[in-house]
């Protein structure tokens, strides 16, 4: 049975649970998800003066990861669709400004990652961290963040998934499906059950060389991939062509 994935459902889900997203993402993932994130940025050198594009920005955190890493020269835009989660991302970027005094390059803006409001061929890195699968058409969102990522540029993705190994995906299944929606559901305490969404869209959407695949369809080349923490996550990069 499929999930339900409208625009409303999503943007009300995680407006409800923005006020703990960070606290549960950090606790529910024992905070690896920090590590994946130090992964992700450091998968390509950055370019500087040369913008990038992280869409389903949620909080923040991987808009910020890639800001830190470009320390400050490499202009950062995170984009969302959700109001109350990017009031979030732009208040922890205020704080850090202050505790630095550094000029800010990484700024915020609300908008729906299938409807992107920028110019084709702009951004060197185009990034989206366990957002595509939230995507109502996730071929949509997957061509809007190609046609914005500039010829040469890299589109990635870092998601969930399942890991391939009995030994780790048996236990590792159980606490997925009926632990963390349970505890997560406990600790946000909303009307859209999100946390039992979690499992749900993990299990239905493409993983490994599946999503590698539908990521050459919608016209990156080369893509590769590479398994994360035994696979609980996994990191994808396509290129985008030059001609």
């Amino acid at each position: 049975m499929s999930i339900d994935k409208s625009e409303r459902r999503i943007r009300e889900m995680f407006g409800e649970i923005s006020p703990r997203y960070d606290f549960l993402n950090h606790v529910l993932s024992a905070g690896v998800d920090f590590y994946w994130r130090w992964k992700t940025v450091r998968l390509l050198p950055l370019a500087e003066g040369t913008p990038i594009l992280d869409v389903c920005t949620g909080t923040g955190d991987l808009a910020m990861a890639y800001w830190k890493r470009g320390r400050g020269v490499v202009p950062v835009v995170g984009s969302d669709f959700t109001h109350e989660m990017l009031k979030l991302a732009n208040g922890k970027s205020v704080r850090h400004l202050r505790r630095t005094s550094q000029r800010s390059s990484l700024m915020y803006l609300e908008a729906d990652a299938q409807r992107l409001p920028f110019a084709n061929d702009r951004f060197q890195i185009v990034s989206v961290a366990f957002g595509l699968r939230n995507v109502t058409n996730t071929q949509l969102g997957l061509r809007e963040m190609i046609r914005v990522c500039r010829p040469g540029g890299h589109v990635i993705v870092l998601e969930f998934s399942m890991p391939t190994n009995r030994l780790i995906r048996l236990p590792y299944r159980f606490y997925f499906r009926h632990i963390l929606p349970r505890l997560g559901q406990l600790l946000a305490r909303n009307q859209q059950s999100a946390y039992n969404y979690l499992p749900e869209s993990v299990s239905q959407f493409p993983q490994g060389e599946s999503l590698a695949e539908f990521m050459r369809q919608c016209g990156l080349q080369p893509v590769r991939w590479q398994p994360l923490t035994f696979g609980v996550a996994a990191l994808y990069c396509g290129t985008k062509p030059i001609s």
